[in-house]
């Protein structure tokens, strides 16, 4: 019987200086791992039209991200912090709150020294995560007032650079509040010449939650509870998955966060139904033994240790090979996280 993976197989050690803290210069000029075949071969993003087939369809994440870090002070003048994880109706948004001390319920909290924002209570279980009420749209202030949300290991504040080029040339729909980082290589004249190569595109939505970076805590993965995040696949991006399959074409996941929203919308379905529309609240969690039901090819940057995203992709390609994908990239100095460099990879257990 084969034991069970644990947290500590997803660890590794990784030179700081290869965390990326700016993107490249050129979008599609950053490096691309080749980590289908035996040999892993590097290349430039600009190259995949090359590494894919006529016929192969594109499913990228129209999700745009919110200008969601707020600065702020309470009312005796100690500084608070907020990111905002979701917008609800009635001007309320729910929040993670950083202070010296937490706000209590009921105060008022100062923003941007523009906007009052009334506390409302701990948004359920999740001690971090707090309800809000702003006093308009919260979207329009947020924009206004906001900060790009750069993750925690992008050790700067964000400048005007970020509001560009941490959001991708597919974003239509505001809701994340951290970038589909696979996605962020993508420009102009590389989705010219895979069009040109016959390669199709579809979107899907997942709105990506600040849990993407919440560490796993538990040896036994059973025991992490997942975030939870809102995903839409509609009619359209099912249809273009069923024309791709009758032509023989691969489904080519843009990101973790395509492959969970894909895979979320065919577990709503019986195994060997056809697919349909599905949307709502995902906490689907993927660790290796997931078979996977829609997607064949995954393009994804390089994730932290002991993360949640490290183990999706390793029960994509296979927990051995994703090690070995790594450790070639780290002798390579590629560059890591989300500003960073990606690679290509084969599922290794796509059933339909």
């Amino acid at each position: 019987m084969t034991t069970p993976l644990a947290l500590s197989d997803f660890d590794f050690a990784l030179p700081r200086e290869l965390i990326a803290q700016h993107p490249a210069a050129e979008r599609s000029a950053s490096r691309l791992l080749d980590g289908r075949a035996e040999l892993a071969a590097d290349r430039r993003f600009r190259d995949l039209p090359d590494l894919l087939r006529p016929g192969d369809l594109l499913v990228v994440n129209d999700t745009a991200v919110i200008r969601a870090r707020l600065f702020g002070a309470k009312a005796s003048g100690g500084a608070v912090e907020a990111l905002v994880e979701r917008v609800e109706d009635g001007n309320i948004v729910v929040a993670q709150l950083r202070a010296s001390k937490t706000p209590k319920t009921g105060s008022i909290v100062r923003f941007a020294d523009a906007f009052d924002a009334e506390v409302l209570g701990r948004a359920g279980s999740d001690e971090s995560l707090f309800r809000l009420r702003l006093p308009s749209d919260p979207l329009a202030l947020l924009e206004r007032h906001g900060h790009v949300p750069l993750p925690p290991y992008i050790d700067r504040g964000d400048d005007a650079d970020d509001s560009g080029r941490y959001q991708t040339v597919f974003a239509e729909r505001p809701g994340a509040v951290a970038a589909p980082t696979a996605a962020l290589h993508f420009d102009a004249p590389l989705l010219a010449a895979l069009a040109e190569r016959g390669i199709e595109r579809t979107a899907v939505t997942l709105h990506v939650g600040a849990g993407t970076f919440q560490p796993v805590r538990s040896e036994n993965l059973a025991g992490h509870v997942m975030h939870s995040e809102r995903f839409e696949v509609g009619a359209g991006a099912v249809a273009a998955i069923e024309r791709a399959r009758q032509r023989g074409g691969r489904i080519v996941a843009v990101g973790t966060t395509s492959l969970r929203a894909l895979e979320s919308m065919a577990l709503r379905g019986r195994l060997g139904a056809p697919l349909a529309p599905a949307g709502g609240e995902t906490d689907l969690f993927i660790t290796p033994g997931f078979s996977f039901r829609v997607v064949d090819l995954l393009l994804t940057n390089f994730h932290l240790p002991k993360s949640t995203l490290l183990m999706l992709v390793a029960a994509f390609a296979g927990h051995e090979r994703i090690r070995a994908l790594y450790g070639h990239a780290i002798a390579e100095r590629y560059r890591f996280f989300s500003y960073g460099d990606a690679m290509l990879l084969a599922s290794t257990v796509t059933i339909r």
